[in-house]
């Protein structure tokens, strides 16, 4: 979807962003995008390091049952 953006065309985003936001405020939404980001980050990666050990434990509990 997003292939065909260029650097004119985020140039363009940026100005529209500008306009609508104002100078005072896209430093802000930036740094709150910008935490945003690095909390989904930090939580798929806890997702993904909890899920071997995850399956060990069902792996485990299958054994158990038998």
């Amino acid at each position: 979807m997003f292939n065909n953006v260029g650097i004119s065309g985020l140039i363009i985003i940026l100005a529209i962003a500008l306009i609508v936001f104002g100078p005072a405020k896209l430093p802000q939404l930036g740094r709150a995008f910008g935490d945003t980001l690095r909390e989904f980050r930090n939580s798929t990666k806890g997702i993904a390091d909890d899920e071997p050990e995850v399956k060990s434990n069902i792996i485990e509990l299958d054994q158990s049952k038998n």
